[in-house]
């Protein structure tokens, strides 16, 4: 017989995370047993629990049942801590599978928390196996927890220097790095996490690896800057919360589907409301500074505990003006230039061409990651001056910003190296290389993404990368599999592009080989890009050793206003200096 209650997880999670602003632990409890036992059955356990609710438990496996036993393992719940001499916050909800439950609870001692989390999966068990009292079975529970060794106090740092966190689907690295040089333009130390590593200052790498978690916001830390900036991914805030216990500046760039379907996440809603536990530690007197453009992140606002500072590409957008309203600020585009918005006034920052990572107007997400960079920089009160010095200097090349649309010339075709992997990702880099595409030149774009992703992320990619190409290709990426067959990945970006509208789709083993097939096809006036993952060290070594020309902010204007010129398309006030 199945067990009627089952601890499926205990997680501590060390910092502040998805169900509170502080150290909690997530119990994830699969109930079969009390959501198959009669109404009758369930109603009079409650009942003596101290639980009368008019609604009533509902019919046997029906999702009433199931948030109704949610809500019983709550009110069970805060009755333990309260005999072990504890009041507690409790929150709860139904789990990732059709059988289970969540129930969190903030913590201040490890030992005890973990302790109190085993106990309320025996007293779920124990009120439908045994016949004793619930006020029994919890003073029986009250006196060993009372008996529990504490343990340790949360150790999440609490820091006493400006602390800009940002997350988001896109644009989250490119963002980090831009921020920590701008910082640096001001004449003050930095120390940033990211899924690259940690670094200080002169992008002088402390430790390599993905430390967009609670490990690499501790890293950048203990390397005493006057300023950190935290890379904060949804799997670190899922798997241990995020690595401070405030900051004084949270940025959302957007949310886009990716990585779903892990760790319990299966909605944008769902995990918009991960990506948003940033905005719920800011500082009163801090910044959220939020893509209005996009609607889960626009909507963050409603329970961020920061000043709202809004950004959008849209200087008419009506949230800019809300947000002034409610005493924040705006950061937006207007006649090529980008402004800021605050107390009804409108103060004009650098022209757009001038600022290399939006690649002279044509790249929107990169505007918007500079808008948010902008933002987050002018929050903590880093001078304007120095602000648009940090725009005007910070250059999207190998060293300093390495896989995220990094620009060549080889042979007359123009290269691009870009970590696009999502559906979103790779409609910014159609967009920036149908805006470098000369007239009579073509598109080539080569797809790889790892195989965490759903079936409908990988094909929406994959379609989207062939609708805004001339010639699409797939290259093989062994080196992410992450639990699927190859060959089920690559079928499923070839039936993609080709409901996106390509012909034939050659597949590669690799992305290096990729891009070297599209460029031995590929004409003068093309356009070739490869979404590099795996293989970004062997390609820029590949471009060296063709003698590939890296293409400067110059460069990326002059090529910009040709190809808007050959287009036979009139600029636009993005193109206008």
């Amino acid at each position: 017989m199945a067990q009627p209650v089952r601890l499926d997880e205990l997680r501590v999670l060390d910092g502040p995370n998805l169900y509170f602003p502080r150290p909690a632990v997530k119990l994830t409890m699969s109930v079969p047993g009390w959501l198959n036992a009669s109404e009758g059955r369930v109603r009079s356990i409650a009942a003596g629990a101290g639980i009368n609710d008019p609604k009533g438990p509902g019919g046997p496996k029906s999702e009433q049942r199931r948030r109704y036993v949610a809500r019983l393992a709550v009110h069970l719940t805060r009755r333990l801590g309260a005999s072990a001499g504890t009041r507690l916050a409790v929150r709860a909800r139904s789990g990732p599978e059709a059988q289970q439950i969540v129930v969190a609870f903030p913590w201040r001692r490890r030992n005890a928390a973990e302790a109190l989390g085993r106990e309320v999966a025996t007293l779920l068990t124990h009120l439908l196996t045994s016949r004793r009292s619930p006020t029994g079975l919890i003073e029986e529970a009250g006196r060993r927890l009372a008996a529990a060794e504490p343990g340790p106090a949360p150790a999440v740092p609490r820091p006493d220097i400006p602390v800009i966190s940002i997350s988001g689907t896109n644009g989250k690295t490119t963002t980090v790095r831009l921020l920590a040089h701008i910082v640096r333009s001001a004449g003050r130390s930095v120390a940033y996490s990211s899924t690259d590593g940690v670094y200080r200052d002169d992008d002088a790498l402390v430790e390599a690896g993905d430390y967009s978690g609670f490990g690499g916001a501790g890293m950048a830390l203990a390397q005493d800057p006057d300023v950190a900036v935290l890379e904060t991914a949804r799997g670190g805030i899922l798997l241990r919360g995020v690595g401070v216990l405030r900051n004084d500046v949270a940025v959302v760039t957007n949310v886009s589907e990716d990585h779903l379907d892990l760790h319990g996440i299966r909605t944008l809603d769902q995990l918009a409301e991960v990506k948003a536990a940033i905005t719920r530690i800011t500082k009163p007197a801090g910044w959220c500074v939020l893509n209005a453009d996009d609607p889960r992140v626009l909507a963050m606002r409603r329970r961020a505990t920061g000043r709202p500072w809004l950004f959008s590409l849209d200087p008419d957008h009506a949230a800019l003006r809300e947000s002034l309203a409610e005493g924040g600020r705006a950061i937006t585009v207007f006649d090529g230039w980008l402004v800021v918005l605050s107390d009804a006034r409108i103060r004009p920052l650098v022209p757009l061409i001038d600022v290399p990572v939006t690649f002279a107007g044509i790249s929107g997400h990169n505007i918007q990651n500079a808008m948010a960079a902008t933002a987050a920089a002018l929050g903590i009160g880093l001078p304007e001056r120095a602000v648009v010095r940090g725009l005007k200097t910070f250059v999207m090349d190998p060293e300093r910003n390495p896989g995220r649309t990094n620009l060549f010339r080889l042979g007359g075709s123009i290269v691009v190296v870009d970590y696009a992997h999502n559906e979103a990702g790779m409609t910014g880099l159609v967009e920036l290389c149908n805006g470098l595409r000369r007239k009579g030149g073509e598109v080539w774009i080569a797809i790889c993404t790892a195989g965490d992703r759903t079936d409908r992320v990988l094909h929406r990619f994959a379609c989207t990368a062939a609708r805004g190409s001339d010639h699409i290709s797939v290259a093989e990426l062994e080196r992410y599999l992450r639990g699927r067959a190859s060959e089920d990945i690559v079928h499923r970006l070839v039936a993609g592009a080709e409901d996106g509208g390509a012909g034939r789709v050659p597949v590669y083993p690799d992305e290096l080989r990729a891009l070297k097939g599209m460029l031995a096809a590929a004409t003068p006036r093309d356009v070739v890009a490869v979404t590099a993952l795996g293989q970004r060290p062997e390609i820029f070594a590949y471009l060296k050793r063709r003698r590939a020309a890296r293409l400067s902010p110059a460069d990326v204007r002059k090529l910009a206003r040709s190809a808007a010129a050959s287009l036979a398309q009139p600029p636009t006030s993005l193109h206008r200096a």
